[in-house]
């Protein structure tokens, strides 16, 4: 069963009493073939109900709510833990969820496969330059193949993941699978370790591996600390000709030093799915540029409208509902959340 191996790799090791009864409160409107399926994946002692509106906040248990209200957390008096049906955290959630610490925060790492595939495919993308020629045969323009080839090799190359959380530590097989070398940067370790894929750094060593990356790739969420984590001197200490993925946040990555990095070519490419501007309504949807800075006029950028994660997909829903059944059976069985968020770190 696909649930049985959910549980399987977030397996408490805290025992608690079991919960007789337990209410679950769906803020956004999934389909109701998604309720279904997650109905049928809980244990039967489970009460769900959806919609933007908590008829009964005294009775929920637990909210699956992307930016809960300190009004509707005030209300559900008997909440034992939010539930982000996402990876991440607002960051104005950060701050209404200070006020409530005896309640958690949890993420659903649900789409981490789903924005794996989609990182390979943008590294391939950029990396081998597909853009550009496919635009040009668009036109009947053959000129591209018989011009000299920027691709790069990727077999024998490094690569340096910046976080090597759930999305990081899949990436790395697929990316030992192209026989490239691991590096990684993640937060919550002191010195070097390794496993069988990486070796990872913590954040203090970022400087000295960066020259030794061909090729960069942020999952970082945004937090205080990691805003411009990359700026034009990180960007700098990569070699000439490096290839950078950003499917994080935009504002990990300084802008302005992104595009002029690009721009002059120290950067031989870069895919990008996160960015700095958003539409704010529907009507704006058509017309909102992304940057500041006119990332659409370069030819070496593989441009995405943050779709890494899968919004709006079938497999997705699907996954964001296994998940959340396989969290939510802990609670049926008096074991403890996995995936809490600290609200200091942000993730």
């Amino acid at each position: 069963m696909i649930l049985d191996k959910i549980q399987y790799f977030h397996k408490p090791t805290t025992m608690m009493n079991p919960i007789e009864s337990i209410h679950i409160h769906i803020s956004y409107p999934p389909a109701e073939s998604s309720i279904d399926l997650l109905r049928s994946l809980l244990v039967k002692r489970f009460d769900v109900s959806t919609g933007e509106e908590i008829v009964h906040p005294e009775s929920v248990h637990y909210l699956v709510s992307g930016r809960p209200t300190q009004d509707e957390i005030k209300r559900c008096s008997n909440l034992k833990a939010v539930i982000i049906p996402f990876a991440g955290i607002p960051s104005e959630m950060r701050a209404v969820m200070r006020a409530f610490p005896h309640v958690g925060v949890h993420n659903l790492h649900h789409n981490a496969i789903v924005v794996v595939e989609m990182t390979l495919a943008l590294l391939l993308a950029a990396c081998k330059h597909i853009i550009s020629p496919h635009e040009a045969l668009r036109h009947n323009d053959w000129r591209p193949r018989y011009a000299p080839n920027p691709a790069m090799l990727l077999q024998g190359k490094t690569a340096l993941l910046l976080g090597y959380g759930e999305i990081g530590s899949r990436l790395a097989k697929v990316l030992y699978a192209l026989d490239m070398h691991i590096l990684a940067i993640r937060k919550s370790i002191s010195s070097l370790d390794r496993d069988r894929f990486a070796m990872v750094y913590p954040t203090q060593s970022l400087h000295r591996v960066l020259p030794r990356a061909n090729v960069l790739i942020n999952t970082l969420p945004l937090t205080p600390q990691t805003k411009s984590m990359i700026g034009e001197k990180e960007l700098f200490l990569l070699p000439r000709g490096a290839v950078v993925v950003n499917v994080g946040r935009g504002e990990v990555i300084d802008q302005y030093a992104f595009f002029q990095a690009l721009k002059n070519n120290h950067l031989g490419a870069a895919a990008i799915d996160v960015w700095y501007n958003y539409p704010e309504d529907e009507p704006s949807r058509a017309h909102t540029t992304p940057a500041e800075f006119p990332f659409t006029e370069l030819e070496n950028v593989v441009l995405s409208p943050h779709r890494a994660g899968g919004l709006h997909s079938q497999d997705t829903e699907r996954l964001r509902m296994e998940h959340l059944a396989a969290l939510l059976n802990h609670a049926a069985h008096g074991e403890p959340l996995p995936n809490r968020v600290e609200l200091s770190r942000g993730y």
